[in-house]
């Protein structure tokens, strides 16, 4: 039978719409395959205290797997040894010395904004259709702590969702989940509480390492609140590594980890008393594994189950995650991409900085090779006597105990010079002296003055072409106002007299923008 010319251009019609629908789908199909997405785990607060880098005392499966199923980098360093100066920096590919972002906390309620031409990561990757989310719950379980921790905060919504619903549909996402464990829970310190300060979800961590058995590093004292507190440490990263395994299986279950780029860090050295604030490798050097999805192919040179041990700067993850994210680097961006096509040339140095943090002015500056380490001490009548930190003194009790043992002539000879004047300058040999403990800086030996004259010179070049701002002096009413905060949060000691003079809405005003808010 004739179909009516009616009924003929309909059909025609549909099988047209029809036609552009496929067409339409596989074209976004083939836009979702050309973006892989991107996982940032970060390792909040920890060194490479994991299994597979060699750390006895510690499980970490999860982690461990991801080791052999990708690349472990071994040299990896953050620009501040701690946490908004460090994430200022990787989250906007530049050094937080140079844009005014240097001390700890900042800019959290007095206007500032970033210099024209500065973004967050995630506007830029946003820009380029990567839905972008920081995860604190994947189903009823708790795998992040929501931290954004920035010295910035009017930049506009850093990242759009934390749904983990929202994200995991439809557009190739960039996410963030920050592991609660290895930092101490200081969200509730309003008022001077005496007792020890418990780890997030320290009720559950399995007692895999015990206080009896572990050896804490060598700038421990021998004491026993040396291995009761490295043992909590320990068990504290072993059950980051459980909430790592539940995002492992989640993006799994939902057939998204053969397409996504996941890389693990730290942003900044372990807590403890000389590692947090401090720039020794301690506070600074970070672990790194990167695992590249089964659907993408992989860089060149890229092959599972390596080690890398070139120089990088967490500085550089900013610039290799666009560049993965097929976004060019913006002109100017002081960030370098160590992974991929577009891969720069590998560092020499990893340059790192510590200024003020919370009340304590204290200028240091640090650089980093594959064996040496430089650091500069900008003012030497800080020594662990005098360096008077409300937070470390109430959440790190090896800290009292150290001066207690000072006092009394008791404490470790190799210990002893760090409550003596500090020295202007600092060389260690990170090879001979893993826990960095022998200033070389008075040696005669030829490879010992090479380093030396090398690095001082890296340095001086460092600070005068990134426009280190460091030198620059802050009100006092200023230093009086994070006093305050911290007094608020911690109590001062006993020995050291402190009355604040400030407002009850100091606190809030300046935690403002550490936690991301669902």
């Amino acid at each position: 039978m004739l179909q009516s010319p009616g009924v003929s251009t309909l059909a025609t019609s549909m099988r047209y719409l029809f036609f552009c629908f496929l067409l339409l789908f596989s074209a976004n199909a083939v836009f979702s395959k050309d973006k892989p997405n991107i996982l940032w785990l970060i390792t909040d607060n920890c060194n490479l205290d994991f299994g597979c880098f060699g750390r006895q005392g510690v499980h970490t499966p999860n982690l461990d797997k991801l080791a052999t199923q990708g690349v472990r980098y071994t040299r990896v360093f953050a620009t501040a040894p701690v946490c908004a100066p460090s994430r200022s920096a990787f989250m906007t590919g530049m050094y937080q010395t140079s844009v005014n972002l240097h001390h700890f906390p900042d800019h959290r309620d007095d206007g500032f904004r970033l210099p024209e031409g500065v973004r967050p990561l995630t506007h830029r990757l946003k820009d380029a259709g990567y839905l972008t989310g920081s995860i604190k719950k994947m189903g009823d379980q708790v795998v992040g702590s929501g931290k954004l921790d920035l010295n910035f905060v009017n930049e506009g919504k850093i990242f759009e969702s934390t749904n983990w619903d929202e994200i995991k549909k439809g557009k190739p996402f960039f996410l963030q989940v920050n592991t609660p464990e290895a930092e101490y829970d200081i969200y509730d310190f309003r008022t001077n509480r005496p007792e020890r300060i418990k780890w997030w979800g320290e009720e559950e961590h399995v007692q895999y390492a015990k206080p009896d058995s572990v050896v804490p590093p060598a700038y421990f004292p021998k004491h026993k609140t040396s291995n009761e507190e490295w043992a909590r440490y320990l068990n504290s990263v072993s059950n980051m590594d459980r909430r790592v395994g539940i995002v492992l299986a989640e993006l799994e279950k939902e057939k998204l980890l053969d397409d996504t780029i996941i890389i693990v860090f730290g942003d900044n050295g372990r807590v403890d008393h000389r590692s947090i604030h401090w720039v020794y490798d301690t506070g600074l050097h970070v672990p790194m594994i990167i695992k590249w999805p089964k659907n993408y192919p992989a860089p060149e040179g890229f092959k599972p189950g390596t080690v890398n041990e070139e120089v990088i700067s967490l500085l550089d993850l900013t610039a290799t995650t666009l560049s993965l994210a097929g976004v060019p680097r913006p002109l100017g961006m002081q960030s370098r991409v160590f992974l991929g096509k577009d891969r720069d040339p590998q560092r020499r140095y990893a340059f790192s900085a510590r200024d003020r943090v919370d009340d304590v002015q204290f200028r240091l500056r640090s650089v980093r090779g594959k064996r040496y380490h430089y650091i500069r001490n900008f003012q030497p009548e800080i020594n662990f006597g005098t360096y008077v930190n409300f937070y470390k003194e109430k959440c790190f009790p090896v800290q009292q105990v150290m001066r207690d043992l000072y006092k009394k002539g008791k404490l470790d000879p190799h210990l002893r010079p760090l409550f003596t004047e500090f020295r202007r300058e600092y060389l260690y040999d990170t090879e001979a002296d893993p826990n960095e403990l022998n200033n070389l800086i008075d040696s005669t030996r030829p490879e010992h003055l090479q380093a030396l004259t090398e690095m001082r010179a890296a340095l001086d070049t460092w600070i005068t072409e990134t426009g280190d701002m460091g030198w620059k002096k802050e009100p006092p009413e200023k230093i009086e106002k994070f006093r305050a905060v911290m007094y608020d949060w911690f109590g001062a000691p006993e020995w050291y007299p402190y009355k604040p003079k400030h407002s009850s809405s100091a606190l809030e005003k300046i935690n403002q923008g550490r936690i991301i808010k669902d």
